[in-house]
């Protein structure tokens, strides 16, 4: 008698475990989640470009540059420094208060659409400034943390570095400074699809 009143229960959870297990009898896998990665979206005044992260070999460099664009930091700044055939470069130009990030360099090439960490003389001083560049910078590599890679926008990338500047040079180095700016109107990661 004490049986019976569970029969309804049971008879319930049978028929629940016959349900699940009804496309697995019939051959049928459950559809696994596509894996994804994190991605960077930078919308200009020219276009968008997107890149991917390197956080195996980078993962001080991506920690530092994904937090400071959730925190909006590159919203609104510009692409003060454009050189053609060499890179463009945007971040706030001078002294700030983030943190510096230790050198992790040579994992991957300075191709083009390469992204890297600018710094000055000390190896370990990399905050916020990011460059992209326009074509292989191979004596950079090793010297410089390539935190990612540019995989939509090449034209985006092509436009910016013809744009007409302002020569300018510190020392050796060029700081061309577009006649016209270009803005990084807002800077956003979001989750995309692995490719194949």
């Amino acid at each position: 008698m004490a049986n019976d009143r569970f029969a309804p229960l049971t008879a319930a959870l049978a028929a629940a475990l016959v349900l699940l297990a009804m496309p697995l009898a019939a051959g049928e896998a459950p559809a696994a989640e596509p894996a994804t990665e994190e991605v960077c979206v930078l919308d200009t005044t020219l276009g968008t470009m997107v890149f991917r992260f390197f956080d195996d070999k980078a993962p001080r460099t991506t920690a530092q540059i994904k937090r400071l664009v959730k925190e909006g930091f590159y919203d609104g700044k510009p692409f003060y420094r454009v050189v053609a055939g060499h890179v463009i470069q945007a971040g706030d130009g001078g002294a700030n208060d983030q943190p510096t990030v230790p050198g992790e360099f040579g994992a991957y090439p300075h191709v083009v659409g390469a992204v890297g960490l600018a710094r000055d003389a000390d190896p370990d001083s990399g905050s916020t400034e990011i460059y992209i560049c326009l074509a292989p910078r191979h004596y950079l590599d090793g010297s410089y943390a390539v935190f990612g890679l540019l995989i939509e926008g090449f034209d985006v990338l092509e436009r910016i570095g013809q744009v007409e500047v302002e020569e300018r040079f510190e020392g050796r180095v060029a700081f061309h400074k577009p006649k016209v700016p270009v803005i990084i109107e807002r800077a956003y990661l979001e989750r995309r699809p692995l490719p194949p």
